[in-house]
């Protein structure tokens, strides 16, 4: 019998099942987020010390996960519905933490020192869940799922992500074309000024000659950029009208923040990395070594396996479950969060990757440095 028509053993079912489940240690950020929206005081902390002092500090000293994933794993992770509920509870648990964010900022009693954590834990969640959730759902064949992450970054005010990232990024990724490729000796602060305007620039330009070769008008009733403007712009009066102005600023500083720690994802994800040229003017194919990695549990765990970036790259279609870890894609020294802090002191950042990258450069004969 064929490989591919032989059933998977009721053994490897349970066995992905409790993979399954481990994801499920996501959903402690917005346990955390609720406990700061409820609770208030050093509760309103808790979350940005989470994700950015004991996850990374935890990291450390954790070995790394690689796990080699056999066909017959792979069939049973697609087939079990689990991996997939766990991103669909994503959107109505985001929006609930939303409401009663919107709900509870403006009170008069809460000092400022609070209301600012209270912001940063909205602003986590619209990172982690409202752009990083909806880039795997955004990936997905079935019109609704892309629906759903289309529901999740109206959360974070960056629904045009969709676009670039999709048809643009993923088609220029590690060139000089691509404002989401951090360039060798780059620093956060420049890219995120670079990555946040070129690429809204850019998802209007993509739409518009998508529409054009359609046959259609550019900035038409058919441009989803239009739709994603008039979206965002009906959640910001909505909120203005319902809670008053003070709430909307601090929803908006919230969406900035989810902004920020997305364009810092992206700049560690490709830093310096660039495709050679084929001799007739374009670029090689994306390789492995186009990303930079992590196999730090925590991280991947956290972030439903962002950190396996190359094999993203390789096949965009591959559902986050069944992503690989490649011995030849580059490895970052430690999880993504450690990295996001890490690169927020430049110095330091350039100390540590400079080397790995040269290194790289020395051993890939289709990779430069993106100067």
């Amino acid at each position: 019998m064929p490989a591919s028509v032989v059933p998977v053993r009721p053994a490897t079912r349970r066995r992905i099942r409790s993979r399954a489940l481990r994801y499920a240690a996501t959903f402690t950020a917005p346990l955390l987020a609720l406990a700061a929206f409820t609770w208030g005081g050093l509760w309103s902390w808790t979350l940005p010390v989470y994700a950015f002092m004991m996850i990374p500090l935890i990291e450390l000293f954790l070995p790394t996960g690689h796990i080699a994933i056999s066909e017959e794993e792979e069939r049973a992770a697609l087939e079990d519905p689990l991996f997939d509920l766990m991103l669909y509870a994503v959107v109505p648990v985001q929006w609930a933490l939303l409401l009663l964010f919107l709900m509870t900022i403006d009170d008069p009693g809460i000092p400022g020192w609070e209301v600012a954590g209270r912001i940063s834990s909205m602003g986590l969640l619209c990172g982690i869940y409202g752009i990083n959730v909806a880039h795997e759902l955004g990936h997905r064949a079935r019109r609704w799922e892309r629906g759903l992450a289309r529901a999740l970054l109206l959360t974070s005010l960056y629904m045009h992500f969709i676009i670039e990232h999709n048809r643009g990024h993923h088609r220029r990724v590690a060139t000089a074309d691509d404002p989401a490729s951090a360039r060798y000796g780059e620093t956060v602060f420049a890219f995120w000024a670079r990555s946040i305007v070129y690429s809204f620039l850019s998802a209007w330009h993509i739409e518009a000659d998508r529409l054009r070769k359609s046959g259609g008008s550019s900035y038409g009733a058919g441009n989803e950029m239009i739709h994603a403007i008039l979206w965002q712009g009906a959640l910001l009066a909505v909120i203005t009208l319902v809670w008053g102005p003070f709430t909307l600023l601090a929803f908006v500083a919230a969406a900035v923040i989810g902004i920020l720690l997305l364009e810092t994802v992206n700049y560690i994800e490709h830093y310096g990395l660039r495709r050679s040229r084929t001799p007739g003017g374009g670029h090689v194919r994306v390789m492995h070594h186009h990303s930079w990695n992590s196999d730090h549990l925590l991280g991947r765990l956290m972030l439903f396996e962002l950190s396996r970036h190359s094999d993203h790259h390789w096949k965009a279609s591959r559902k986050y479950q069944v992503l690989r870890s490649h011995a030849g894609a580059p490895q970052m020294p430690t999880g993504y969060p450690g990295m996001m802090v890490l690169c927020l002191v430049p110095p330091l950042f350039f100390r540590v990757m400079h080397p790995r990258l040269h290194k790289l450069a020395a051993d890939h004969a289709h990779l430069e440095l993106a100067a």
